[in-house]
């Protein structure tokens, strides 16, 4: 495996971004110098992160998102 994430990765299986492999290896995101755990989808190229948006869900059982723009930095968590 590469040691740099994808430029665009989303946590849903439904979504063509998703990636078994790389959810496994555990993929971790700073968002304009912040640490973010509730990332839903994020792409480096065009500054943007998905959020969850509290507990409201859509008519198909998915959280709602937000998009926030900023600076995105992934990284591969250690695996130690």
């Amino acid at each position: 495996m590469t040691d740099t994430p994808p430029d665009r990765l989303a946590a849903n299986p439904d979504s063509p971004f998703f990636d078994q492999a790389l959810m496994e290896r555990g993929v971790g995101i700073r968002f304009n110098g912040a640490e973010k755990t509730n990332v839903e989808e994020y792409c480096v190229s065009e500054g943007w992160i998905r959020v969850a948006a509290g507990n409201a869900k859509d008519r198909r059982g998915n959280p709602l998102t937000i998009k926030l723009k900023g600076k995105v930095e992934p990284y591969f968590r250690d695996e130690a």
